[in-house]
């Protein structure tokens, strides 16, 4: 379970990490990163209060210290910390083209006048087929995700006249938030 739920978490960081990189640009340096206790549960398909989960993470700086480096946990409540040292931001820049499609999509999102039908050709030309949902829950606009690919995540868009937010989530994660 341990191991399983390792691996999630560092492929999300991974993520999380490519993510910032496609939008402020690379810098090798430290970066601390924050998930709700709920979200760590959906790695590890644990419950328990913060305490048990910091003690679920004790072997996760030693598992992951090839590819983070140095790799601290703490909590504050049910908020947890993550700081990685300037390896992970390393690493995460030279494996750039595993991550290609999130900089596709932050650099469409960049453009001046970017409006949705350009975000859903964008998922289309994609190998994966995908699925899109209209949302109309006040938060956003629409909804797409892959199927049957090695990207989990659900991308939520919001057309704000001037320009499109987006903001990505696990499916457990979208699933707690009711849309």
């Amino acid at each position: 379970m341990y191991e399983n739920g390792y691996k999630k978490l560092q492929d999300s960081l991974i993520d999380v990490i490519a993510e910032e990189q496609a939008k402020l640009g690379y810098m090798k340096e430290p970066i601390r990163l924050y998930y709700p206790l709920s979200s760590l549960h959906h790695f590890f398909e644990s419950e328990g209060d913060a305490e048990a989960m910091q003690e679920s993470l004790e072997g996760f700086p030693r598992a992951t210290k090839e590819i983070f480096g140095e790799v601290q946990v703490s909590h504050k409540g049910d908020r947890f910390c993550f700081f990685l040292s300037e390896h992970a931001t390393e690493y995460v820049h030279e494996h750039r083209d595993e991550n290609a499609f999130i900089f596709a999509l932050v650099q469409l999102l960049t453009k001046h006048g970017t409006t949705l039908d350009e975000v859903k050709e964008l998922f289309r030309s994609q190998t994966s087929e995908c699925a899109m949902e209209p949302m109309d829950n006040g938060e956003f606009d629409l909804m797409i995700r892959f199927v049957d690919s090695e990207d989990p995540y659900y991308y939520c868009f919001k057309d704000e006249g001037c320009h499109i937010i987006y903001h990505r989530f696990l499916p457990e994660d979208y699933a707690d938030f009711g849309f």
